[in-house]
């Protein structure tokens, strides 16, 4: 079949298809499988391979899902005495913030340990509770004046105390016209929110979460 004989086929080939002779059949069909094919991809398919490609985005993460939790299976006895580990370890911690019922007895532990090392207190003045999540920063502005190795014996017997007290900002300078040291620190104390400053600080969570803000701690005044 030339191409004259082709090119005749398509002449005059009338308004019924099951008339026309087969090469404007076969082109017919043709172009309406490309059709069918670029509409179902506009329709259908296009969707489906977005779908396909999402769902092979996810398969890496999904097989490291899949080993982690396989390795926690494995490994569940071993994670569960590393469990027990650490809720020994935090319940040492627990015990060494004070709760608020404690914190007087606190400052007077801190107090006589600069007094039973022969030290003069010039300031000791609790300041401002700070309410955290689930405890409460009390700092203390002190000023002490002694020998040399009181100071730091003092500083000693801080970090000995049974409670936690951390000295902050610290500066040792020497007042005029003596031999002494004199410490000026911040000295900081924790301890536990009791369960109403818990509460309070959840609701204040709550509210600043339905407003959009984040939550504002709330702080307390501590006094000696």
């Amino acid at each position: 079949m030339n191409l004259s004989s082709i090119n005749a086929q398509f002449q005059n080939i009338g308004k019924d298809p099951g008339a026309w002779p087969l090469m404007p059949k076969i082109t017919a069909l043709i172009g309406i499988l490309v059709f069918i094919s670029i509409l179902g991809w506009l329709l259908y398919w296009s969707d489906q391979m977005e779908t396909l490609k999402a769902a092979e985005d996810k398969e890496p993460k999904l097989k490291q899902d899949y080993q982690t939790k396989m390795y926690q299976a494995i490994n569940l006895e071993e994670l569960r005495k590393q469990k027990l580990q650490v809720t020994q370890y935090v319940a040492a911690l627990e015990k060494q913030l004070p709760s608020k019922a404690e914190m007087d007895a606190l400052l007077s532990d801190i107090n006589q340990a600069g007094i039973g090392r022969g030290l003069a207190f010039e300031l000791f003045k609790p300041g401002t509770a700070v309410l955290k999540s689930y405890y409460a920063e009390l700092p203390i502005a002190i000023k002490v004046t002694g020998p040399y190795h009181d100071i730091g014996a003092f500083a000693a017997d801080l970090a000995a105390l049974s409670r936690i007290v951390t000295l902050n900002n610290m500066n040792l300078s020497i007042p005029q016209g003596s031999n002494q040291l004199t410490l000026d620190a911040t000295a900081k104390t924790f301890r536990y929110l009791d369960a109403e400053e818990i509460a309070a600080q959840q609701a204040a969570a709550a509210a600043a979460a339905k407003k959009g803000q984040p939550a504002k701690r709330a702080e307390s005044g501590a006094s000696k």
